[in-house]
């Protein structure tokens, strides 16, 4: 099956009931509470990662503790997740650059996608009725395209839209030879380093003379409603609609009680799937998330019966027992139905505008 008619069984199963994506790596990751020699792995990767300390580098567990990664997969493919996604989201060279391998990337993302792509097959193995599907995960970079960083010298940027673009296309070019079935640019806060990575998998799609489907989501950075970039949830998606993701929506950031007026406001702009997957709540004073499975599930629950979701899953914080809480709540509760919006010229700076 190709990766379009992978799309196309998406949405199709998204049309019938509302999809489950699974959670976090990294908060799970803490939980094992790896040192040092526990991230760098056994001795055959001690010339390849040299003297930089690897503590914290979870993409790089892809290849040094796959079974970590693999048991964090499968308890969320087990707790109900139809959609799992690659353990990369800085997995890029610009990222990988603070532990001194960013020659690494394409590795690290080639053995995540076959590692994962392994747990859902056997997933779907053990029961074809529910096919369980692969996204490759782009985070947004340490670096961004639209804001300085220099507060003296409003023109200036680390990095430039190409070196961004290229940095994407070497993540998903091993992302798609592991056998991803899409690509998940997510947690957003700079608009253009997501246009960087579009171009990448556009890119990417035509050069193996195929469309690659492309999923996108977007965070935000204050309650005002915005990114980074300081676009609102609609002119941020009028600025990526072009790309026609499979689906459109937000993660990160807030809880489900802080999200819950951007997925309204989102819900009638979006002529594709919505998928929305919150934090556990907001973080307590130690950096840790106190929500518990069952609220979590009752807030989501409560976006399914306003006819909100199509796919619904977890960001920071949340744990396989959040997954299955939030797959038994929207259990039987009929999914968005979206359409084919009238024509328009529509347009985005920091707001929306659409002309009719």
């Amino acid at each position: 099956m190709t990766r379009e008619e992978k799309a196309d069984q998406l949405r199709e199963i998204g049309s019938e009931r509302i999809l489950i994506k699974d959670g976090p790596y990294g908060s799970m990751i803490q939980s094992y509470r790896l040192d040092e020699a526990g991230y760098r792995g056994g001795p055959q990767f001690k010339d390849t990662l040299g003297n930089h300390d690897q503590k914290g580098n979870n993409d790089l567990l892809n290849l040094t503790r796959p079974d970590v990664i693999s048991e964090i997969c499968n308890a969320y493919l087990d707790a109900g997740a139809d959609i799992v996604a690659t353990n990369t989201f800085n997995a890029n060279s610009i990222s990988l650059s603070d532990y001194g391998i960013s020659g690494m990337a394409r590795e690290i993302n080639l053995a995540a996608a076959r590692l994962t792509r392994a747990c859902a097959d056997a997933a779907t193995a053990r029961d074809p009725a529910k096919p369980r599907f692969v996204a490759g995960a782009l985070g947004p970079t340490n670096k961004t395209l639209s804001v300085s960083p220099n507060v003296n010298d409003p023109g200036y940027r680390a990095v430039t839209f190409d070196e961004v673009k290229d940095m994407y296309r070497e993540q998903i070019d091993g992302l798609l030879d592991g056998g991803v079935d899409f690509i998940l640019v997510e947690t957003v806060f700079d608009t253009l380093n997501a246009k960087a990575a579009l171009v990448a998998a556009d890119e990417a799609g035509e050069a193996r003379g195929e469309v690659l489907p492309v999923m996108v989501s977007m965070t935000l950075t204050d309650l005002a409603g915005r990114n980074l970039s300081g676009q609102t949830v609609e002119a941020f998606w009028h600025s990526v609609r072009h790309a026609r993701p499979i689906t459109m929506g937000l993660n990160c950031s807030f809880g489900a009680t802080e999200l819950h007026p951007y997925v309204q406001a989102l819900n009638p702009q979006v002529d594709s799937m919505l998928c929305v997957y919150p934090n556990a709540g907001l973080p307590n004073e130690l950096g840790a998330y106190d929500e518990p499975p069952e609220m979590t599930g009752k807030l989501v629950r409560g976006w399914a019966e306003n006819g909100w979701l199509n796919v619904v899953g977890g960001c920071c914080g949340t744990t396989p027992g959040h997954i299955k809480a939030i797959a038994d709540a929207v259990k039987g509760v009929k999914p968005r139905t979206w359409q084919v919006l009238p024509p328009a010229l529509r347009l985005s700076g920091m707001e929306a505008a659409s002309f009719f």
